[in-house]
């Protein structure tokens, strides 16, 4: 779907950003059914603009005969271990090829869609969360920092913390909201 164009009154115009904000309805939509977090949550930020980006970048809406299939495309692109980062770059880098290479020929339409994707993949990236430690082994060492503030009696309630990228936060509750659907 290419953006809309509205025209007021003959000039210029607005180019609205429908497959972005159609990926992000469906997102929202996928993490408010499972109701795994309050929506007010910087980790639901996370997780909805994880899943807008894969809907937006596999290039294909839910709804329609293919809408079974499209979730299990979506599910399987966010699996555990598949590599969801590189194919994200991969798929945005495609974009912006075709955006310059449209601009080299004269025809380059702005695209709000892209933008917008970019702007939460930028997110994603350069945004930390605290979280669960995951690949923790056993206690802390002693060192109160490892276990974050708090230190043992902080570890001992919730494990370790660590800082990590909203995207590895985000993408495994994207991958259960889609679960839970």
């Amino acid at each position: 779907m290419r953006p809309e164009r509205h025209d007021e009154g003959g000039g210029g115009g607005l180019l609205v950003p429908m497959e972005w904000m159609y990926a992000e309805y469906i997102a929202d939509e996928l993490l408010r059914t499972g109701d795994l977090m309050p929506p007010t949550t910087l980790e639901y930020r996370a997780g909805r603009d994880a899943l807008a980006l894969t809907i937006f970048l596999s290039e294909g809406a839910v709804g329609g005969p293919g809408g079974v299939a499209r979730m299990d495309e979506w599910r399987t692109l966010t699996e555990y271990g598949t590599g969801w980062r590189e194919w994200v770059c991969h798929q945005l880098d495609l974009l912006e090829t075709r955006v310059f290479q449209a601009e080299r020929t004269g025809t380059a339409v702005h695209d709000p869609d892209l933008e917008l994707a970019l702007a939460a993949w930028r997110w994603l990236e350069e945004t930390e969360l605290l979280a669960p430690d995951l690949d923790a082994m056993g206690p802390p060492g002693g060192d109160p920092l490892v276990a974050g503030r708090g230190g043992a009696e902080r570890y001992e309630e919730e494990g370790p913390q660590v800082w990590t990228p909203a995207w590895q936060l985000g993408l495994p509750l994207g991958h259960l909201a889609i679960h839970l659907f």
